[in-house]
């Protein structure tokens, strides 16, 4: 599992920085290259409740195969697309696959951890996906300076098909005694489980905009190399998580999220304001700690609740709430930054993550997660 997430964000954190300025190059502008990650995470935030609970019923494994393949395929259709226009359209179907895949194998994993340790074992799983973050964006940015965008959605197609080969490879997980099909919306989505999320969505859409536009950023203020941010962060998750991970799983989950969100605030508070080197890496150590425990600890949270063969929908819906922060975070921070810069663009990302701290808060006093899917009696 390791290995494919590792090729899985290989393949997709070369696209998500590239693609921008492959969109401005067609004539696009500021805001239709937000759309890229915008329409990705949106149609995967809207399709993943669906696409987790089919992970329960036909196998995560199953569904790993086939949406590495149908990746491999949009892959190779934007190498070949002649307009902006048309692959923006393209990405839309792209992102129904991409949940399929994140909501089955963040399921797939649960499967296999400890219950006692599930903050770190989460917390180990994401180190392959973090390692990836720290290659993959300097990699795509250094093929599509020297190779083009074409020799970049070649390279990806490969590393989609190297994804099904390990998908295919893996045993098959383990069939549990499933309730009668339905399709009910209450069976096929956790409603209750997105409205606790609604945590993920608040601080998720800080991560979009860095994700979409910290190397443009950087670019504009003179900042090299471009992918500095994404190689401090991930350096960052990788020497902290395994230890927040630990020590939330010993003291409670619950304790540990509002410092890991407040980390996030002072980190995007620093990026506001960062127009060196010095700064730009401040702000990444920052925020890469927080926000890189902030999701085990909160899915480790929550799954104490959650039967077991409700997983993949769980995370379909908790795919659902962070996906749509990712993408509006993206498509808002593009429109702002054309409008109004980049610094006040950051500033309302930093707001959004802020107010995550208070309605935490308050769900937790609602005590949401205990009454969310706990299995009757």
């Amino acid at each position: 599992m390791c290995s494919y997430s590792f090729t899985v964000f290989m393949s997709a954190f070369q696209l998500l920085p590239v693609a921008p300025f492959h969109i401005l190059a067609l004539g696009g502008t500021g805001s239709e290259a937000g759309l890229f990650l915008g329409l990705l995470t949106y149609a995967s935030a809207v399709s993943a409740p669906i696409t987790g609970a089919m992970g329960d019923r036909l196998g995560k494994r199953n569904i790993l195969i086939v949406a590495s393949v149908a990746i491999t395929v949009f892959s190779l259709l934007y190498a070949v697309a002649p307009t902006y226009h048309l692959i923006l359209a393209l990405v839309v179907v792209h992102g129904v696959f991409w949940s399929g895949l994140l909501s089955s194998s963040s399921a797939y994993i649960l499967d296999i951890v400890p219950a006692s340790r599930r903050a770190e074992g989460l917390g180990y799983s994401g180190f392959a996906s973090i390692l990836a973050i720290a290659i993959a964006p300097g990699l795509g940015l250094w093929i599509f300076e020297r190779g083009g965008w074409t020799l970049l959605c070649l390279e990806m197609a490969a590393l989609n098909l190297l994804m099904a080969f390990i998908a295919w490879r893996l045993q098959p997980d383990a069939r549990r005694e499933m309730p009668p099909l339905s399709l009910r919306p209450s069976d096929l989505v956790e409603w209750r489980v997105m409205i606790g999320a609604v945590t993920l969505f608040l601080y998720s859409f800080s991560y979009g905009g860095v994700t979409s536009f910290v190397a443009v950023y950087a670019d504009s203020v003179g900042v090299t190399p471009r992918a500095l941010y994404f190689t401090v962060f991930a350096l960052a998750i990788v020497s902290t998580r395994p230890f927040i991970g630990r020590y939330a799983d010993r003291i409670g989950h619950a304790r540990v999220i509002v410092p890991c969100l407040a980390m996030m605030v002072l980190g995007i508070a620093v990026l506001v304001f960062a127009s060196t080197r010095l700064t730009f890496a401040v702000s990444a150590v920052i925020f890469g700690v927080g926000f890189g425990s902030a999701y085990p600890v909160f899915v480790a949270h929550l799954m104490h609740h959650v039967p077991n063969h409700r997983r993949g929908a769980t995370f379909g819906a908790l795919i659902g709430a962070f996906d749509t922060g990712i993408g509006t975070g993206s498509i808002s921070i593009g429109w702002l930054s054309e409008h109004y810069g980049f610094g006040r663009a950051f500033a309302v990302a930093g707001a959004l993550a802020l107010i995550s701290i208070p309605y935490f808060l308050y769900m937790e006093k609602r005590q949401w997660t205990t009454s969310a899917l706990a299995p009757p009696a």
